[in-house]
């Protein structure tokens, strides 16, 4: 006992201590404003002005002050991107992620694609952040430092990952105050370059032309129109964040709408200015590439070079200070939109449910931890190379964004008849469309070979796992389904009997049955009893959890409705059994962890039924592999220990599933 306290202090001290459902402000706690909405998903977005324009400018080589038409090109990207997905928030206000608009507006089979290729995507998200940051950091520090980089590189992922294990504002307010050191030192530092040499602005205008002319002449415009090219799509990176805060649509404050729309202004105006703001001071201060520093480092130490060495050191210690701790903090949009994903597949089947499940912290856990973990692996594998990261990330991103303004398109054309703002909204969308599908296009053939094939390979294979698990499920399903005739019966049974509801008697022998829903699997269940019991019974009494999870966990009215249909079903199995002469009673509660709520109402159950003996089906496959076991969760096999450990007698009925031949026996 004192060991089972010492892990339960340890877990609330790191994790922090339960949550409870009955809370009437819960969702008040765990929701977010459109400020802190900013910080937790728009800094995806903002931190990518710490690598995307640099990778971009780097890719000029000799001639940057194309960079001017990059920065334009960029601005220009965000707004569109920025106005379509303000369309996609107004139209799914509980949600408008890129696996739900793809299969709600498409079809299920194109939303399990792009919602496969953003969750790589999110696992990139957390690693290239917090490599991004660890270079940031460790461009502070002299050389034989950064042998460490990649450790704390490690370190940083594992940190964020407990971070989030206790709660969504609580991994967010905690990067409140850094994020606007961020804001303000990268709009000072914007606002400083453009003010102290406003005088050479001319030059960088006129050395811009000249560059144009001189590339033209060479490689003509084609050959300019590639380079230009090449520079954007290494640069793509910048706009990845987007999607975030119509995906995390969930952890917002209601009005929901209305506060997605206002994080996606905030988060869309900071990145244009901050992302054009960068472009222009390197051209102003003729930054060029430094061994161990970021351009961003190299920019600073410029433009402090003529300030006292007090206010240089501090000034640039701050600044890149608060860009390594807003990388990290991006990565929160992984760790926050990722394992939501995840959920979300998991709800339609496409993954395994266990990614459904909250913890006691109301937090997605098995896809934070996943996340989390995959983040790890490819760190080791990229030996936190942002450069290569840079390659690997942003296809798969596009490729959400062009099937989410598809579906869009063809939404607005569907509704042309019934919303007359149809052609504005439609036109928007479209734009959004062409521009992403440009990108995406651009980014297969400048990545591909450079090593973005690897994501395209790897989103391919989790494609292809998803439809083995669906089919699985689905197979299952079906054969389950052969046992709603019993329903059937059950219902006319039900009916036509109508006997005098008996009594329980609290000292007669009762079978506790515990069932999920009023279906063939319980009432298969129920039969079984009096099958190879006889009459022993006289009292059938019910147990059912509703289980609270990512798909249901939306609001206080989705736990109410939940409440009202747990209790629904059971009293369904009561009148059946009270048709069949037995008395009867139910027992329902709603909760996150199914095994702790079924074991508080066991407990109520045998204090009321002395004589008593509990029940459980239990799915038993005739060709059992690894890939079924981690599909099901095999709950009964977990309580039946539980019920043992507290002098409780719980008998497995096995309902034998031949997934081949399609069978279902006892």
């Amino acid at each position: 006992m004192p060991h089972h306290s010492f892990l339960g202090s340890l877990k609330a001290l790191v994790i922090g201590r339960a949550r409870s459902l009955t809370d009437q402000h819960l969702f008040h706690k765990v929701s977010l404003i459109a400020v802190f909405a900013w910080v937790g998903l728009g800094a995806d977005g903002l931190s990518s002005s710490c690598y995307g324009p640099e990778e971009a400018f780097r890719a000029l080589g000799a001639h940057p002050h194309l960079a001017v038409f990059v920065a334009l090109a960029s601005v220009v990207t965000i707004v569109v991107i920025c106005a379509s997905y303000a369309q996609i928030i107004a139209l799914f206000p509980s949600g408008g992620g890129g696996y739900l608009v793809a299969s709600k507006l498409l079809s299920p089979a194109v939303g399990v694609v792009s919602g496969s290729a953003l969750l790589i995507d999110y696992v990139l998200t957390i690693t290239i952040s917090v490599a991004s940051g660890a270079d940031a950091l460790f461009s502070l520090l002299p050389p034989p430092w950064h042998a460490a980089k990649l450790p704390f590189a490690f370190a940083g992922v594992v940190f964020l990952t407990v971070l989030n294990l206790r709660g969504v504002r609580e991994s967010v307010l905690l990067w409140v105050p850094v994020f606007f050191v961020f804001i303000g030192t990268h709009a000072f530092a914007v606002l400083y370059a453009l003010i102290t040499h406003a005088a050479g602005l001319d030059d960088v205008a006129r050395a811009t032309v000249a560059e144009v002319q001189t590339v033209s002449s060479s490689v003509g415009w084609l050959g300019l129109g590639a380079v230009l090219l090449r520079a954007y799509s290494m640069g793509a990176g910048t706009y990845t964040g987007i999607e975030a805060v119509s995906n995390g649509l969930p952890i917002l404050r209601e009005p929901r709408v209305r506060t997605g729309r206002r994080t996606m202004l905030y988060m869309g105006v900071s990145l244009a200015l901050t992302v054009a703001g960068l472009l222009l001071a390197y051209l102003l201060f003729a930054v060029a590439p430094e061994e161990g520093k970021t351009l961003n480092a190299v920019l600073f130490g410029r433009l402090t070079a003529d300030w006292s060495p007090g206010a240089a050191t501090a000034f640039v210690g701050a600044t890149l200070a608060s860009e390594a701790a807003l990388l990290f903090i991006a990565a929160q949009a992984g760790f926050l939109d990722g394992p939501r994903v995840l959920a979300n597949l998991a709800v339609d089947r496409w993954l395994p449910t266990r990614f459904a499940n909250l913890s006691d912290r109301l937090v997605t856990q098995n896809g934070i931890l996943l996340m989390g973990g995959a983040a790890l692996v490819m760190m080791l594998v990229t030996r936190g190379s942002v450069a290569l990261l840079v390659v690997l990330y942003s296809i798969n991103v596009f490729i959400t964004f062009t099937l989410s303004q598809l579906g869009m398109v063809r939404h607005w054309w569907q509704q042309r008849r019934a919303d007359p703002a149809w052609r504005r909204r439609i036109a928007v969308n479209g734009l959004g469309l062409a521009l992403t599908t440009f990108i995406l296009v651009s980014l297969a053939v400048v990545k591909f070979h450079e090593g973005g094939w690897v994501t395209l390979v790897a989103t391919g294979l989790l494609v292809a796992l998803a439809f083995a698990i669906r089919r699985h499920y689905r197979n299952v399903t079906t054969q389950l389904g052969r046992l709603d005739v019993i329903v059937e019966a059950a219902a006319v049974e039900t009916t036509s009997r109508r006997p005098a509801p008996a009594e329980p008697d609290p000292l007669a022998r009762t079978a506790v049955i515990l069932v999920n829903g009023f279906n063939g699997l319980g009432l298969h269940t129920a039969l079984q009893v009096p099958r190879m019991f006889g009459e022993t019974f006289r009292n059938l009494a019910f147990i059912q959890v509703g289980v609270v999870d990512a798909g249901n966990f939306k609001g206080a009215a989705e736990l109410d409705a939940l409440q009202a249909h747990t209790a629904s079903e059971a009293d369904r199995y009561a009148s059946w059994a009270r048709a069949h002469g037995y008395g009867t009673a139910t027992y329902t509660a709603i909760g996150h962890d199914l095994t702790s709520e079924v074991m508080k109402l066991a407990r109520q159950a045998a204090e009321r039924f002395s004589n008593q003996v509990f029940f459980a089906g239990q799915l038993v496959f005739a060709r059992e592999t690894n890939l079924t076991r981690w599909l099901h969760n095999h709950t009964a096999f977990t309580l039946q220990r539980r019920f043992l450990l507290a002098n409780l007698p719980l008998v497995i009925l096995p309902i034998r599933v031949a997934e081949a031949e399609g069978a279902i026996t006892s």
